[in-house]
Parts: C-alpha cells; sequence; structure tokens
C-alpha cells in the first residue's frame, strides 16, 4: 500500500480568488457572505450568499470553454490550473496516461437548467442549445478538467450531496495506495446561486434569513442559527504517492492518512438522532489513519449552522473524541481538541464543501494555523467542545480531520497528517 500526500492545491471560494487569498481572509475572520448578486433575489425570502465575486470566466478560459460550460465547472476548471501550477509538476505523456481526475459535484448547472426549461416554455425545442447537456451535467467539471489537461487516467464525478468532494478525496486517494496510479487529481465544485437553488432550499427552511445582516448569518454551534448559507467555489487538490512526490522534491502540504464513509440510514435531511452515521465515518477514517482519536488535534467541522445538525455532529465528535474534545468551561487547553468550522465565513458549498474545507485542513497542517468560527457569540451548551471563535489560533498540529455529511444521510471524513522533514 502507498502513502498518499497532498502537493497542490488551487481554491476559488467566496473568500478569495485564489487559495492564499482564502486562506489568509479566513485566518483574518473576514465574512463573504453578502447580498445575491447572481440573479434578481429581491422576491426571495432568502436573500444572501457566498458568492465568488468578481470572477471572470473570460480571463481564465477560452470562448469555447465558456460556450460549453456551467458556471461550477468553470470554477473547477481555473481552481485546477491553479492547483497544478502550484505543485510543480511537469505532466508527461506517461503521467497523464495514469492520471485520473475525481472532481465531485452535488447539483450541477441548476442555472443553465432553469435558462433552458425558461427557454423550452417560452420558444419551443428547437431553441434548446446543443451545449445544454454537456453544460448541465454534473460530471463535466471532471470531463472537462481531463480534456483541459490530456487526462486519461479513470475520470468521474462523486454525487454525494454535501459530501461529494470529499468522497472524491477519499476514492481518489485510495487510487494511489492500490498503486493504480502515482499521481490524480481530485477536488470539488458547486454554484446553485440561482432561483432554483436558493428556492428550493429556502422552501425547506434550511437557510439563513438574516438577510439585513449577511456577514452574521452563518453562526454555527451558536445559540442564534437558524440555518446555513448557500455558496460556491470550487478546490482542486494534486494528489501523489509519498515516493512519487519525493522523487522529484515535491514541496509536501500534508498526507491523506484516513478516510471514512457510512450512510445513516435514517432520513432524507436530517441526521440520525444517534450520529451513528457520523460516528462510524469518523471512526474509520481514524482506524485507516492508523491513530487513536488523541492524536488529533484538529477537527474542521461541517459546521452548517443549521439547529439540528449542528447539535448532533458535536455530540458524534464528543461520542468518538471522548474527553479529549469535552470542554464544558469553555477554556481552551493547549492539548485538547480545537474544533472549528469554515463555512462560518464563505458558507456552505454544497459538493465543493469537502475538497475546499480539505484543502484548508492541510494549510492548517503546513503553517500551524488554524482558522477560526465566525459569528460564535453565545455557544450552544448542548455543544460543549473547544470551538475556535472569532479569533484564528495557532500552534503545531501533528493531525486533523475534516468532517462532510450530506442528504440522504450520507457521510465522509478524511483525516491528513504533517510530513516533517
Amino acid at each position: 500500500m502507498h502513502r498518499v500526500v497532498i502537493t497542490g492545491i488551487g481554491m476559488v471560494t467566496p473568500s478569495g480568488p485564489t487559495t492564499e487569498q482564502t486562506f489568509s481572509a479566513l485566518l483574518e475572520g473576514q465574512s463573504a457572505v453578502g447580498p445575491i448578486t447572481l440573479f434578481d433575489a429581491s422576491a426571495f425570502p432568502v436573500r444572501i450568499a457566498g458568492e465568488c465575486r468578481g470572477f471572470d470566466p473570460k480571463a481564465h478560459l477560452t470562448k469555447k470553454q465558456i460556450k460549453e460550460t456551467a458556471r461550477f465547472s468553470q470554477l473547477s476548471l481555473v481552481a485546477t490550473k491553479a492547483c497544478l501550477l502550484d505543485s510543480g509538476i511537469e505532466m508527461t505523456d506517461a503521467l497523464r496516461e495514469k492520471c485520473g481526475t475525481y472532481i465531485g459535484v452535488g447539483l450541477g448547472g441548476l442555472e443553465v437548467l432553469y435558462q433552458y426549461s425558461v427557454t423550452l416554455h417560452e420558444r419551443g425545442a428547437s431553441k434548446i442549445s446543443p451545449y445544454f447537456i454537456p453544460q448541465v451535467i454534473a460530471n463535466l467539471a471532471a470531463g472537462q478538467v481531463a480534456i483541459e489537461h490530456g487526462l486519461r487516467g479513470p475520470s468521474y464525478c462523486t454525487t454525494s450531496a454535501c459530501a461529494s468532494s470529499a468522497h472524491a478525496i477519499g476514492d481518489a486517494a485510495d487510487w494511489i495506495r492500490l498503486g493504480r496510479s502515482p499521481v490524480m487529481i481530485a477536488g470539488g465544485a458547486e454554484s446553485t446561486i440561482s432561483g432554483l437553488g436558493i428556492g428550493g432550499f429556502a422552501a425547506m427552511f434550511a437557510l439563513s434569513r438574516r438577510n439585513d445582516a449577511p456577514e452574521q448569518a452563518s453562526r454555527p454551534w451558536d445559540r442564534g442559527r437558524d440555518g446555513f448559507v448557500c455558496a460556491e467555489g470550487a478546490a482542486t487538490l494534486l494528489l501523489e504517492s509519498l515516493e512519487h512526490a519525493q522523487a522529484r522534491g515535491a514541496r509536501i502540504y500534508a498526507e491523506v492518512s484516513g478516510y471514512g464513509a457510512s450512510c445513516d440510514g435514517h432520513h432524507i435531511t436530517q441526521p440520525a438522532p444517534d450520529g451513528r452515521g457520523a460516528i462510524a465515518a469518523m471512526r474509520q477514517a481514524l482506524e485507516t489513519a492508523g491513530l487513536t482519536p488523541n492524536a488529533i488535534d484538529y477537527v474542521n467541522a461541517h459546521g452548517t449552522s443549521t439547529p439540528q445538525g449542528d447539535k448532533q455532529e458535536a455530540k458524534a465528535i464528543l461520542e468518538v473524541f471522548g474527553e479529549h474534545a469535552h470542554a464544558p468551561s469553555g477554556v481552551a487547553r493547549r492539548d485538547q481538541l480545537w474544533v472549528s468550522s469554515t463555512k462560518s465565513a464563505m458558507g456552505h458549498l454544497l459538493g465543493g464543501a469537502g475538497a475546499v474545507e480539505a484543502a484548508v485542513s492541510a494549510l492548517a497542517l503546513h503553517r500551524g494555523h488554524i482558522p477560526p468560527t465566525l459569528n460564535l457569540d453565545e455557544q450552544d451548551p448542548e455543544c460543549p467542545l473547544d470551538f475556535i471563535g472569532k479569533t484564528a489560533r495557532e500552534r503545531p498540529i501533528r493531525h486533523a480531520l475534516s468532517n462532510s455529511f450530506g442528504f440522504g444521510g450520507t457521510n465522509a471524513a478524511l483525516v491528513l497528517s504533517r510530513i516533517d522533514g
């Protein structure tokens, strides 16, 4: 079995158009949530989101790529280009033959689906573009990335709601572990800030309605939380076998040391009340990493800011980590498990969230700086963990766990570990 490491990171998020800008904004506690500008939301009950403001595909992509793609694929193409540049890898023909592309996407091109639904209704079937299907289907983020870079290894899309891109990273890492390829591209992308996306989630009463204070809307584990904030963006990681990375002298951000996946088997949207699925995924990730719970220093939690979801995740973390996680006094101990949710700053990227949060966790391991949880003004007493609230913390961390849970009870957990030297 081969060890798997992260050697390249590319991000385009509401917090910034690059990896460095995103991570810096998170550490500085800057909220990226604001009024929706991607469509006219004035008549909607929810009028806020985490948008990648200023993102212009014309600055990065060819006219042909823009014609063929929806916004989620465009974001993924840009994040992947940045990832490969960051890695410093030379993609030889031999590597291209084996390098796979796993990009997790939850919903795909909703804005295009809506656009052509209107076209069909108002103008008829003959006016539907031949590019409609390639634009809208979720696997075309991975397909477009593979086409642009000539990658001929396996290419597919994991679609498992908000766990999509965490599953993509775990599955891609397994491909390397088994010796099938020395290099894989893995990540996630999502852009559902459209009338259908916002209207649909709002109809479920899943979204925060703090329209007058958008920067305060996402508030994981706070007593006043009232739902998540929809966001868009993409993140791509370059995964390599440790041997391959070391042979080319690559900078290594972190090792993908553990991966767990499970299902609650309980409800289409609500987590299991006993947290069994989340607990199983975290324990499986620890087991595959060969670690005890006390070895984990930091959890980048799913932490969406929903009343039930946050509470159930906190209970699951307590069940897995026990006294290592329990902080009833609210006083931080340096040797205790620290927990934060970066969704508090940028919103919830849905299918793209797992990749962004794995990237953030890798950077936290590499640099020893851990992003805070914004808007945690009054911690819910039913969530007695040591949350990093409002201000970033600093310490060397050895192992981090990143949680991603989704509708349908799907769960994924990744353990990332620091490699010294």
